[in-house]
């Protein structure tokens, strides 16, 4: 079964397009990977102060993305995470979630 990983980010309100901007103008490299399936950023609902989005990436399983993890590919993505357009957005650094797929329908 598959394994996914997800970031949560709370993002300051009226930072949610430079935000955005920044995942979709940046280059993905996760095809060139084994095991990945897909990718999504979800835009969630508002709370205090923020919008909350999740990054959500499904892998084959988790040594793949265990693999990923560990690739230049991994550091190429990440490499200006912690610019100013990108810090000044969040409030507080994301929080990763793995999970495991038991069940799937389709």
């Amino acid at each position: 079964m598959s394994f996914i990983a997800m970031n949560r980010f709370k993002v300051r309100l009226g930072s949610e397009a430079d935000f955005e901007s920044v995942w979709k103008d940046r280059e993905s490299r996760l095809k060139e990977l084994q095991g990945f399936q897909e990718f999504r950023l979800l835009k969630g609902p508002e709370g205090d102060g923020y919008r909350l989005y999740s990054s959500h990436v499904i892998w084959d399983n988790r040594s793949d993305f265990a693999a990923w993890t560990k690739s230049q590919q991994f550091r190429d993505a990440h490499k200006n995470a912690g610019n100013g357009k990108t810090q000044s957005a969040l409030i507080g650094p994301p929080q990763f979630e793995g999970f495991e797929t038991v069940l799937y329908q389709n």
